[in-house]
């Protein structure tokens, strides 16, 4: 981790290409898994399951017995507070749910918006490096509010073909209907195009590794997907005020979950940013993942002194972090100048992880600076809507002349002629 000046930042920041090699490379392999579970169906499944996982299964659903053993697996205090963490998730997202809405504009005109759920949704749970029951949550339960039919979710399996008991109690919690034991971008490509087990979706989300990631880029278009999601990423603007341990816990918070998580701290003190080095580089030795942390760190982590912090926040604008932390004198105040961020977390004990877990606010966030024109998951995300029109035939006698003096201008004559009919109609009728 190193400490640099907004300058010496942008620089680096700007000039950061991305490996069109690797990705290519990347992409050549996803494309050959898509067209493989196209063509073989579930065998494919189970080959790559073999391959990927080395997991050799004899089916590829989660059975009921399965989930009676998952249940006796884990502990009443994490039931319990699994069972929290999904009120306030329902809580939050019921404020997002739309309304369809209808207006007489004036006699004889009827528009309106009619607002429908999605039929089926999948929902793509990551393994890998660790287990992910509050993905869950924060998939499903928007999913519910919205009124979903059906929700899938596919999750890869461990060695032994289990899959973790915390994932499949958080399953059962919040109502998903049939549970898969594939991942990566062959459980991307049975959700787009189905197999003899797996139906087709309309929408596939969750986050993923970059395979996942990639390969929803790729089924995109014939199926909805949430977004693209890249590494994890925590930005800090911390002024003197902020305790230099807590800004450094936070960081190491986000570092731990891959190589490629990116931990940024923005301060607007020197002092505290050497602070801030010195609690990193203590509090990583009493962690679990200190290996990947240090990786993360190395290759992503930064501490960016700036002169002031309208300096510090355009720096926030130009990154639009996944996450945000203010940890100012006054957040409130300062919230009003960030423009991109996909949450954003406001004083000292407002940590980021109070997000990914418990607050209610969705950890399904644009990453990568989509925060620039992406938003979380939530309930708009499981719902489409449908425009409603309604004219009469005095209503479109008075807008006739309009419609077809356009269509005329625009050279499509077939338009013009659908409205030139029902006003003939009705200037014949006026006549009778």
């Amino acid at each position: 981790m190193k400490i640099q000046t907004r300058e010496q930042f942008l620089q680096e920041y700007a000039a950061k290409e991305s490996n069109q090699l690797k990705e290519q490379e990347l992409d050549e392999a996803v494309l050959n898994i898509i067209r493989e579970v196209r063509k073989d169906g579930d065998e494919a499944l189970y080959r790559y399951t073999e391959k990927f996982d080395l997991a050799a299964l004899e089916t590829l659903v989660v059975s009921e017995g399965e989930l009676s053993e998952a249940r006796k697996q884990v502990d009443a205090s994490f039931l319990e507070a699994l069972q929290q963490a999904k009120e306030n998730i329902e809580m939050f997202h019921n404020e997002q749910k739309e309304q369809s809405w209808f207006v007489n504009k004036e006699p004889g005109i009827l528009l309106g918006q009619k607002v429908t759920p999605l039929d089926k949704v999948g929902v793509y749970v990551p393994g890998g490096k660790a287990a992910y029951p509050s993905t869950v949550l924060m998939d499903v339960i928007p999913a519910k509010i919205a009124g979903v039919e059906k929700i899938v979710l596919t999750t890869p399996p461990q060695a032994n073909g289990k899959i973790n008991p915390h994932v499949l109690v958080a399953a059962q919690l919040v109502g998903v209907d049939t549970i898969y034991k594939v991942g990566g971008a062959q459980a991307i490509a049975a959700l787009a195009y189905g197999t003899e087990t797996i139906e087709k979706v309309a929408k596939i989300v969750g986050p993923g590794n970059a395979f996942v990631a990639r390969a929803k880029k790729w089924v995109y278009g014939d199926v909805a997907i949430d977004m693209i999601a890249g590494p994890s990423e925590i930005c800090v603007v911390a002024d003197q005020t902020a305790p230099p341990s807590f800004v450094a816990a936070d960081l190491l918070s986000q570092a731990e979950h891959d190589e490629s998580a990116s931990s940024i701290c923005v301060t607007t003190s020197e002092t505290l940013a050497k602070q801030i080095l010195a609690e990193v580089e203590q509090q990583i030795n009493a962690l679990e993942r200190k290996e990947i942390i240090t990786q993360s760190l190395k290759e992503n982590g930064k501490i960016i002194v700036t002169a002031n912090l309208n300096e510090a926040f355009s720096v926030v604008n130009e990154i639009a972090p996944e996450h945000l932390q203010l940890m100012v004198e006054n957040p409130y105040d300062s919230l009003s100048y960030i423009k991109n961020a996909g949450a954003v977390f406001l004083g000292n004990y407002s940590p980021e992880p109070l997000g990914d877990y418990f607050a209610g606010p969705n950890h399904t966030l644009p990453t990568n600076g989509t925060a620039k024109f992406a938003s979380p998951l939530g309930v708009y995300d499981f719902m489409k809507k449908s425009s409603i029109i309604s004219y009469s035939k005095e209503a479109l006698q008075q807008a006739s002349d309009s419609i077809i003096k356009i269509a005329t201008v625009e050279g499509l004559t077939g338009h013009a002629n659908s409205i030139e009919l029902r006003k003939d109609e009705q200037n014949a009728s006026g006549k009778n």
